[in-house]
């Protein structure tokens, strides 16, 4: 298999794991979105809270030239961690939401 079909399944076993939590209140469903032509995958959140409309990405991830780039990471633990338990070498994961990160990545692309 090779580095990005590898990169893609992590990805996506981590975010299914991810969509089996329950917000601890409110009416909230996570639904995952899988890409594979394009390699984007999110993790969405949609429901209603204290009559309040409830909607966006919780996790938003790509991948390109073996890169993992994790583009928004509303977690409160974080994915990395997790990408990293189940094989993607820390090098692979750049954290684009963070402005140092975001330099580094636009240098190699």
């Amino acid at each position: 298999m090779d580095t990005t079909t590898s990169y893609r399944e992590i990805v996506k076993q981590t975010l299914l794991q991810y969509a089996q939590w329950r917000p601890s209140h409110g009416d909230i469903r996570l639904d995952v979105v899988f890409d594979d032509t394009h390699s984007r995958y999110a993790l969405m959140q949609v429901g209603w809270d204290c009559g309040r409309r409830v909607r966006g990405n919780l996790v938003y991830i790509t991948l390109y030239d073996e890169q993992v780039y994790v583009e928004y990471d509303g977690l409160e633990c974080g994915i990395t961690n997790d990408l990293i338990a189940r094989g993607i070498p820390e090098d692979h994961i750049v954290l684009t939401f963070l402005p140092e990160e975001r330099a580094e990545a636009s240098t190699r692309a």
